[in-house]
């Protein structure tokens, strides 16, 4: 079961989610299911709305039918479904947050990294080519505090100050002119920007406002919306990514997950929709590892024995301890086509 954004400035994401893990289970559905029976993947709309994705999230739990939660989209959502829900397996939370990976939260098992490894991927980057003079801007909720304190923590392991920080109101805010115009008052070499849905609109008024420091973005902000959207600018950012390009032909699952959505009659291939067909993936590899009797515990201890599973250049890695599986990231661009380069 998954609780998402079907609606609302998140929605394009929750829908590439949710499209992604679909194309995943009808494609296993069609080699005859896992151990014989089928998997039904079901939704509910949360509207990116925290108090939502608890109540549907309580739902599927008093439900015995579902065996497992797949991505719980955002940082609010996810902890309102992680204090809510303790004893059903939640797969793939839509959420880097740091403080939630390390919480030791038996029954969540993240397939994403966690922001502080993309942050350090990028200030890697930035202080490799010697640009020193980095900018962030952040949302002021827990998503954006987060972030901001990886960024810290980055640029400290550096001995870099940074040279402005500006946050708009939250995540869901596109009121992001002040923070545009605060950032390009400043001489920044290097902008990360911690936006997801209203990136576009932030960078098109940075620009507008006269910044001209090279732009970053973390992985939520790379949805097929905002590629598209900002492959229309003169000045388009680099992003972090926590799983393939899905374009990447030397990774099978990057092939598989492209064969999958069009045997599915999706198109618009995204990092967003791959990302939840990897969670998918994950998923049923627990169930299949949980035996003929499939049940939250089964599923669960099933989950905990992938201690080498390879998704296909993407490796899974977890254990009695161990929650975190992945620490994949690199970075890409997007052409003016808005296909991804990496």
């Amino acid at each position: 079961a998954a609780t998402f954004a079907n609606s609302g400035v998140e929605k394009h994401n929750g829908q590439g989610l949710f499209q992604g893990a679909q194309a995943c289970f009808n494609a296993i559905n069609r080699a005859g299911g896992i151990n014989g029976r089928q998997v039904e993947l079901v939704m509910a709309d949360d509207e990116f709305n925290p108090a939502k994705a608890k109540e549907n999230a309580l739902k599927f739990a008093s439900d015995a039918g579902v065996v497992a939660l797949l991505h719980p989209q955002g940082t609010r959502q996810t902890t309102e479904v992680m204090n809510a829900v303790r004893t059903v397996p939640i797969v793939g939370p839509n959420s880097g947050t740091t403080a939630l990976h390390k919480r030791g939260a038996n029954n969540v098992f993240w397939v994403r990294t966690n922001y502080d490894v993309e942050l350090e991927r990028l200030v890697r980057f930035a202080d490799t080519l010697n640009l020193k003079q980095i900018a962030l801007v952040y949302p002021n909720d827990p998503f954006g505090l987060s972030v901001l304190d990886g960024f810290n923590a980055a640029l400290a392991r550096r001995n870099i100050k940074a040279v402005c920080i500006a946050s708009t109101p939250g995540t869901a805010s596109l009121e992001v002119g002040p923070a545009a115009k605060a950032l390009a008052a400043v001489p920044a070499q290097v902008l990360i920007m911690s936006l997801v849905g209203t990136l576009p609109a932030f960078h098109e008024a940075y620009r507008a406002a006269g910044g001209s420091a090279i732009s970053f973005a973390l992985s939520l902000g790379g949805s097929a919306p905002n590629l598209a959207a900002m492959a229309k600018q003169p000045e388009r950012p680099i992003f972090s990514v926590i799983v393939p390009p899905p374009n990447a032909e030397r990774f099978e699952l990057a092939r598989k997950y492209r064969a999958d959505m069009r045997a599915s009659n999706f198109s618009g291939d995204s990092l967003v929709s791959l990302e939840g067909y990897a969670d998918a993936r994950v998923l049923a590899e627990g169930i299949r590892r949980a035996g003929a009797r499939i049940d939250r515990d089964s599923v669960t201890a099933g989950l905990e024995s992938m201690s080498e599973f390879d998704l296909g250049g993407l490796r899974i890695r977890y254990g009695k301890d161990a929650r975190e599986g992945n620490t994949y990231t690199d970075i890409v661009t997007v052409a003016q086509n808005g296909q991804i380069l990496s």
